[in-house]
């Protein structure tokens, strides 16, 4: 194995200054990236979806739970699949508590093709308990390419979709695949994914911190069972 270079402690403060200058910059260019991305058009939603989830059918609406926006991980799970993708249950592993998301005013939903007979035992043998909502017989996993169509058969790949709701209507913001997904799971990594971002005072383009008159940045964030819904 090869290891770092040794050396003396006021060599490495020289060295860790030097990559700092790199990391900020990567870090205001990371947060311009952002922007540009809170920047993108819509597209409405018309198509009437239909899941089945622990409460039985649901539409795209109801995966939102009466929230502005929905994040949704399209989790590899084909029909006739057994088990759940391995680097998906990893993703699912490192979702934070979704209650940081949900005083966002931002939903969390899990989306698989397989039928929900078949995720329920396997989400218990994970001990997950965010939501997982089946897209068996419906177009859904098609139109936002997660199932595609190889040779002779279909292919799964791995997804993320954020969704922006005006009462009603439904509007489908970004997605992302594959790479795309590296270093996602916390709640500020999947907010930054999101129409609205962070809402914190900082962030372009103005205007969407205060959206629902809560104060941002550090002064939102609670304990988990201390947020008032």
């Amino acid at each position: 194995m090869s290891l770092p270079e040794i050396v003396s402690r006021g060599e490495w403060r020289a060295a860790r200054a030097e990559l700092l200058l790199k990391e900020k910059a990567a870090t205001r260019a990371r947060d311009a990236l952002n922007a540009e991305r809170r920047g993108l058009p819509m597209v409405e939603v018309d198509e009437e979806y239909v899941f089945e989830g622990g409460d039985g059918k649901a539409t795209l609406l109801d995966l939102f739970e009466g929230r502005r926006q929905l994040v949704v991980y399209h989790f590899m799970f084909a029909p006739e699949w057994d088990a759940g993708c391995r680097s998906c249950s990893g993703f699912l592993d490192q979702v934070g508590h979704l209650a940081h998301l949900h005083a966002r005013d931002t939903s969390f939903a899990t989306v698989s093709r397989a039928p929900y007979p078949k995720i329920l035992p396997f989400k218990a043998r994970m001990g997950w308990t965010l939501p997982w909502y089946s897209s068996y017989g419906s177009g859904f996993n098609r139109d936002f390419e997660v199932t595609l169509e190889g040779e002779g058969e279909l292919v799964e790949r791995p997804g993320l979709s954020c969704f922006l709701r005006d009462r009603d209507r439904v509007f489908h913001t970004y997605t992302t695949y594959e790479r795309g997904l590296d270093g996602l799971g916390s709640t500020t990594s999947l907010l930054d994914l999101t129409a609205l971002g962070r809402q914190e005072e900082w962030e372009e383009p103005k205007g969407r911190a205060s959206a629902y008159g809560a104060p941002a940045g550090s002064e939102r964030i609670r304990y988990h069972d201390e947020y008032d819904d």
